[in-house]
């Protein structure tokens, strides 16, 4: 089955139709993904700029390395709020179609950030945000897929990747074939954001999440 943000393509009069409204739609999300909420919350709480700590990325992962829980946790809801939030106004607004795009709008705009010179983040929470605003059940078998693969291995890049490439097929196991071919886009494009982790997995490097002795 073709993707339903591919749909218009089919039909050539159908796409010449809804190509304005659709770039709006992606231009908006997009314009919201890139909102760095990382480094936004890190210099309203006197922590530094994000990009000079720890890995240098903009998410909640390297944000908790600050030593500031709730500026991790409000990083992360943040983060995945922005892609689910362009999700729903979009289909609220508009339709599926128009949904399946501002999130793809804003999951590009989180990884490749106009206010950043396009350095942005690694995408997983904005990932599993928009997941769970296109298809709720989807969302939360991914988010437990990463809780699951990090809770067995303690790292959390191989817990990202398990849950991006577990994510199309729970949409195709919960029969939302529709929205597989995006979401193995997002897929693909966190294996490459993480293509660093990947390697220092490969070479048993790759740090594990450790418990902090209370």
């Amino acid at each position: 089955m073709i993707p339903e943000v591919l749909k218009f393509w089919v039909d050539y009069p159908a796409f010449q139709a809804a190509l304005l409204p659709l770039t709006l739609i992606f231009l908006g999300a997009y314009l919201l993904g890139a909102v760095p909420f990382g480094i936004v919350i890190t210099r309203l709480l006197g922590l530094g700029d994000l990009r000079q700590i720890g890995s240098g990325n903009i998410g909640a992962t390297n944000v908790l390395r600050t030593g500031h829980k709730g500026a991790a946790l409000a990083t992360l809801l943040l983060d995945s709020g922005k892609g689910a939030i362009a999700v729903l106004l979009a289909r609220a607004l508009f339709d599926d179609t128009a949904a399946q795009v501002a999130g793809l709008g804003a999951f590009i705009g989180h990884l490749y950030p106009i206010y950043l010179r396009f350095k942005g983040g690694k995408g997983v929470a904005t990932f599993l945000g928009t997941l769970i605003a296109l298809s709720p059940l989807a969302g939360l078998a991914a988010c437990a897929t990463w809780l699951l693969a990090a809770l067995a291995f303690r790292i959390s890049s191989l817990a990202a990747l398990i849950a991006a490439a577990m994510a199309p097929a729970w949409l195709y196991a919960f029969g939302l074939y529709n929205m597989t071919g995006l979401t193995l886009f997002f897929a693909a494009l966190i294996f490459w954001r993480h293509r660093s982790n990947i390697a220092r997995l490969l070479s048993g490097t790759e740090p594990k999440i450790t418990r902090k002795k209370p």
